[in-house]
């Protein structure tokens, strides 16, 4: 039963590596991948058996057969693998049972792209090999040579070989994808066929870079750590990653762990994991190597964020502003911590783009704890079909029109998730924040009253809402508080609660500082309009065609009448500590709502965002502050307390 599960596990491990390393053309993510080959490590260990056509013979796969081979000077091993805290400290303690030494540890990512291993000989640029199967690598020398931080020339002048990491960066992946009729699927697929391709025009059209992180081999030098080693390679002009630490346990290594794990989305290339090593080289030849692994260097792999699975159906959802949107249901699977059934497609022109199609197995992307997107097609199924778009909206019945890449139901007044959508955005917390009306109890109320515009929830009375159900004396009267209390609204909330198509809170917040009054807005030109900072011509196209719309005028004239009050902006203090700084603020405050201290922030000229990144100037952390106060540790970004806060608030009064 075992030797036959293992033919198995070897012929389908088998296809794989040919797909991803002949073919290019990986149809199984490198989680699934990794629990295959675990799978057969273990059945081999238990059974003593090794296929003669296993995979664990080697390390990778067989060069491809239209570049020349090459034989490594020193063997490039892969590296043993894990997971978790407890897998490492099972990996020291081997460690120091096999030797007579105190580790200690360098830590260095572990980049998801091509590995090359690029020589030297009197100093010039000779030769650049792939890892191949760890023995043998397929000779990239002219395609590798555009590589713009690969030097053509280095000080050294004995013979030497750079092992390192060949990446395309996220932000130049994104750039190309825009110009391409079938996008890359990600960077580390992008950096592989670039490499790999015959013509090093392609190569250098791909703008690639290069990440050195070991020597490989040296003559007339010898180094004796990692630190001297990783010295060297910047001293003779190599890219080299800005991370490396010494550590000496598991408790330095998680903490770097984490704060790496926080910050590794805001990186401009991918990482999969960190690499530790032991730092001293002579260290590392006491412990040696086993037939697979170095046994003085260890894979810590972050959780996977991107899989494959099969793609069973797409069906349309219709959004408040009339946009009908595909979303993808998936065979479910874990991913990121979360099992996934559900993902994004963004418009028609995408499934196209991404050549997905139903029964197909595909690509799909969860990061930063964001609904997963699909990023391509992995493999087609024997009984795939292709995605039709709809002709008629799927809430209401009505023809569909196409307006650019998007498709629209242009029956606003009467189309059923329209209305549900817009009245449920228009409660929320950072619109007119009405508390109790959920989507339930708006479905109710459309159903039994009628309530289909925004204005006429200030005109719901208590008998309109007995009968309704869960709705008793004391919710009754809680609602229609709430409702009460919204009437005073901020002028940012108000646009927001509009649900202009594509204006979000920031654009609202940029929209009420630069018309401070209703009617400002509503006889705003599209030139003047399009003279705002963050405000394309799609956007205020939207905002001008919004106030065109008579039924539009009306909801927002009946809510005037029926007493909303709108507080207008006084003028944003430009010479505040806060002003200009981009502001994120994390935890909780004994002495300020989220919102109330947004807009105070706001108003002292600060942009207030939800995510920590390089561009971010301030994090405010309160009790109980998570990921967002380690990522702002690791990138060094200033931060305060609410103490300091109030101390600066009170010095502006």
């Amino acid at each position: 039963m075992k030797v036959e599960r293992m033919k198995q596990l070897v012929d389908l491990i088998n296809k794989y590596n040919y797909e991803y390393y002949i073919l290019d053309k990986p149809t199984v993510a490198d989680i699934e991948y990794d629990r295959l080959l675990d799978e057969l490590f273990k059945l081999e260990k238990e059974t003593g058996i090794v296929l003669d056509n296993s995979p664990t013979h080697k390390v990778g796969s067989e060069p491809i057969s239209k570049f020349n081979k090459v034989t490594h000077i020193n063997r490039l091993y892969s590296l043993e693998k894990s997971q978790s805290v407890d897998e490492i400290q099972d990996w020291i303690t081997r460690n120091e049972r096999l030797s007579s030494f105190t580790p200690e540890y360098t830590c260095e990512y572990k980049f998801d792209g091509l590995t090359i291993v690029v020589t030297y000989i009197n100093g010039k640029y000779t030769q650049a090999v792939t890892r191949g199967n760890g023995t043998i690598g397929e000779d990239v020398t002219e395609q590798v040579r555009t590589i713009r931080s690969i030097p053509l020339e280095i000080p050294y002048k004995g013979k030497v070989t750079v092992h390192g990491e060949a990446i395309i960066r996220l932000s130049v992946l994104e750039q190309l994808n825009r110009n391409l009729d079938i996008p890359l699927k990600n960077a580390r697929n992008a950096a592989a066929g670039a490499v790999r391709n015959l013509d090093p025009k392609v190569t250098a059209s791909r703008k690639l870079d290069f990440y050195a992180y070991d020597v490989n081999y040296i003559e007339g030098c010898t180094f004796n750590t990692q630190v001297e080693a990783n010295k060297f390679l910047r001293e003779n002009n190599f890219k080299v990653a800005d991370i490396l630490s010494l550590v000496h346990n598991t408790i330095e290594m998680k903490e770097i762990i984490d704060n790496i794990n926080n910050i590794k989305s805001s990186l401009d290339f991918l990482i999969d994991g960190l690499v530790f090593k032991l730092n001293n080289i002579q260290h590392r030849e006491d412990l040696g190597y086993t037939d697979r692994f170095p046994r003085w260097a260890i894979a810590y792999k972050f959780e996977a964020e991107e899989i494959s699975t099969t793609l069973n159906d797409v069906v349309w959802q219709v959004g408040r502003t009339g946009k009908v949107t595909p979303i993808a249901l998936l065979e479910p699977v874990e991913l990121a911590g979360a099992t996934v059934s559900r993902a994004t497609l963004n418009n028609y022109n995408d499934i196209l783009k991404k050549n997905v199609s139903i029964n197909s197995r595909i690509f799909v992307r969860r990061s930063n704890e964001v609904i997963p997107e699909v990023i391509g097609l992995a493999e087609e199924g024997s009984d795939s079909k292709d995605i039709v778009p709809p002709s008629i909206c799927p809430s209401c019945g009505k023809p569909l029109i196409e307006v650019g890449a998007n498709i629209f139901c242009t029956n606003h007044s009467g189309c059923y998730e329209q209305i549900i959508e817009r009245l449920t955005h228009f409660v929320t917390r950072d619109a007119m924040n009405i508390d109790g009306l959920s989507v339930q109890t708006i479905k109710q109320l459309y159903e039994t009253h009628n309530i289909s515009y925004p204005w006429q929830l200030y005109t719901l009375t208590s008998d309109m809402l007995v009968g309704l159900e869960g709705f008793r004396d004391k919710k009754i009267n809680n609602l229609l508080n709430s409702i009460e209390q919204s009437k005073n609204i901020e002028w940012q909330n108000f646009i927001f609660a509009l649900g202009i198509l594509n204006v979000g809170k920031k654009t609202a917040f940029v929209l009420s500082k630069r018309y401070p009054t209703l009617e400002s807005l509503k006889n705003a030109t599209l030139d003047d309009l399009t003279s705002v900072n963050d405000i394309g011509e799609v956007v205020a196209s939207n905002i001008i065609e919004y106030f065109d719309d008579s039924d539009n005028l009306n909801n927002i004239n009946k809510m005037l009448e029926l007493g909303v009050n709108i507080s207008f902006p006084t003028e944003v203090n430009q010479d505040s500590y806060f002003s200009g700084k981009k502001i994120v603020l994390t935890g909780g405050l004994d002495n300020y709502g989220r919102s109330e201290l947004t807009k105070i922030l706001q108003n002292l000229g600060a942009d207030v965002t939800s995510s920590v990144s390089k561009n971010t100037d301030l994090v405010i952390a309160g009790h109980d502050a998570g990921s967002k106060l380690a990522k702002a540790q690791a990138l060094n970004i200033e931060i305060i307390n609410e103490d300091k806060l109030q101390k600066l608030l009170k010095s502006m009064d």
